[in-house]
């Protein structure tokens, strides 16, 4: 009877020690898989800042730069507008200051298109 009870705690715990290993690998991969999403996105920024120093002027670095604090998103969004601009041979010189102001104005919801109506 003893031994019946042992080899049932013997078995809980080796599906127990299973269990446990299971887990962990699936952790260590999970972890990897975000390790290497992370680095994807740091090649891809990486190369989307050499791109801006390209075809950029210093003004309008800086100004994207503001941008990229308020919204990185937003940031990230304007250049590969930008990126896709310069592939398409839509922008054939470094972008100044004025032309970025230009492609903000386009890609920014417009306000003065709201209506407000009193009821």
């Amino acid at each position: 009877m003893a031994a019946n009870h042992d080899d049932e705690l013997n078995q809980l715990r080796e599906q127990r020690r299973i269990a446990l290993q299971n887990q962990l690998e699936q952790q260590a991969a999970q972890q990897a898989d975000a390790e290497v999403q992370a680095q994807e996105h740091q090649r891809l920024s990486e190369s989307l800042d050499a791109a801006m120093k390209r075809l950029l002027t210093p003004e309008a670095r800086s100004r994207l730069a503001t941008i990229s604090l308020a919204t990185p998103e937003r940031s990230h969004s304007i250049k590969q507008s930008i990126v896709q601009l310069h592939q398409q041979g839509k922008l054939s010189s470094i972008m100044t200051d004025v032309q970025l102001k230009q492609l903000l104005t386009t890609q920014s919801k417009s306000r003065r298109t709201a209506s407000i109506r009193r009821i």
